[in-house]
C-alpha cells in the first residue's frame, strides 16, 4: 500500500514554470512506475508524464512534450514533474500515481495507488 501526496501547484501567469512533487510513503517506492495525470473540469483525465522505477524510461504527452520533465528521486521517495512554459490550457488537478507493473503506461487504469492532487492555474 503506497500514500502519495503531491504538491507544488498555484497560480502563475502564461509563460511561467511549476515544479510538482509527489511524496510517496511506504519502503517500496523504488519498485513502483510513477506517473502524473492531469484533470480539467468537464473533460476526461489525461496522463501527463510517466518514468520507470529506475528513471530510464519516460512517457510524455504531446501536449507537453519538449516544455515539460519529469524525475525521480528513490533515495527521497519522490516523483518530479518540471514544468516550463505553461499555458492556459495546462489550468487542471494534477495527480500524482503509482503502479506496480514495470511498464510505462499512460493509462489510468493501470495505476494501483493516487494521490489527493494539486491545482495549477495558469493566467493568460
Amino acid at each position: 500500500q503506497a500514500e502519495l501526496v503531491a504538491s507544488g501547484g498555484g497560480f502563475v501567469q502564461a509563460g511561467g514554470s511549476l515544479r510538482l512533487s509527489c511524496l510517496a510513503s511506504g519502503p517500496t517506492f523504488s519498485s513502483y512506475t510513477m506517473g502524473w495525470f492531469l484533470h480539467a473540469p468537464g473533460q476526461a483525465r489525461e496522463s501527463v508524464a510517466a518514468i520507470s522505477w529506475a528513471g530510464a524510461g519516460t512517457y510524455y504527452a504531446a501536449s507537453v512534450k519538449g516544455r515539460s520533465t519529469i524525475s525521480r528521486d528513490n533515495a527521497k521517495n519522490t516523483v518530479y514533474l518540471q514544468m516550463n512554459s505553461l499555458k492556459p490550457e495546462d489550468t487542471a488537478i494534477y495527480y500524482c500515481a503509482a503502479r506496480t507493473g514495470a511498464r510505462v503506461t499512460s493509462t489510468h487504469s493501470h495505476y494501483d495507488y493516487w494521490g489527493q492532487g494539486t491545482q495549477i492555474t495558469v493566467s493568460s
